[in-house]
């Protein structure tokens, strides 16, 4: 019997998942709307803006949580976190072997001011290439902080996560939380420097 679409949308993850498990594609559909969009968002930010790596974390995030559906366990730990520290991890193993490639070919950082220029002055072309630039220097930002307070400031000040919801992806305390969201925003004030008022880190 088919579940009133008003019913399915407010199922909550678990329910979701434990109907996938059980052959339900409809699950799936849902739950991949519903956690694919955070889970790339995640991925982007802590690889730096590099879509095509992040699309790939993601999808073997839900590869990965789509393998764990028939043992899942109600009351563990909630589906989207599990997701995030899933995201997490393979970001952790992917910046590793970047930075193990770059030591070996001299590999460059991504500069300002790469953006192509605008092909005519109206506002909306140049209104689009300011914002660009301005997730560029957030972007090479937040690639310039340790990988625990970037991590924390991502998920905190992006993604919208509470410091509990935090602390459960991350596995540690909500004062260690706080302590790394404070320290990475202080970071990227330092690093955004111009950009600091456009980026919300003015007072800091």
């Amino acid at each position: 019997m088919n579940m009133p679409r008003d019913t399915v949308d407010d199922e909550d993850e678990a329910a979701l998942l434990a109907r996938y498990a059980l052959g339900d594609a409809g699950a799936a559909r849902l739950l991949t709307e519903r956690l694919l969009p955070p889970a790339l968002s995640f991925a982007c930010r802590m690889l730096a803006g590099d879509r095509a790596e992040a699309e790939d974390v993601a999808q073997e995030a839900m590869l990965r949580l789509w393998r764990a559906a028939p043992g899942w366990r109600e009351g563990e730990a909630k589906v989207s976190t599990w997701l995030y520290r899933v995201v997490a991890n393979l970001v952790t193993d992917r910046i590793r072997s970047r930075q193990r490639r770059n030591r070996h070919t001299g590999g460059a950082l991504l500069e300002l001011g790469d953006a192509p220029e605008a092909a005519d002055g109206s506002p909306g072309v140049e209104a689009r290439l300011i914002a660009a630039e301005r997730m560029a220097a957030l972007d090479l930002a937040l690639a310039a902080l340790p990988g625990r307070q970037r991590e924390a400031v991502v998920l905190r000040h992006l993604e919208g996560l509470s410091n509990p919801e935090i602390a459960a992806v991350m596995g540690v305390g909500v004062e260690a939380v706080e302590s790394l969201t404070a320290r990475g925003r202080k970071g990227l004030a330092r690093a955004l420097g111009p950009y600091r008022a456009l980026m919300g880190f003015e007072g800091e």
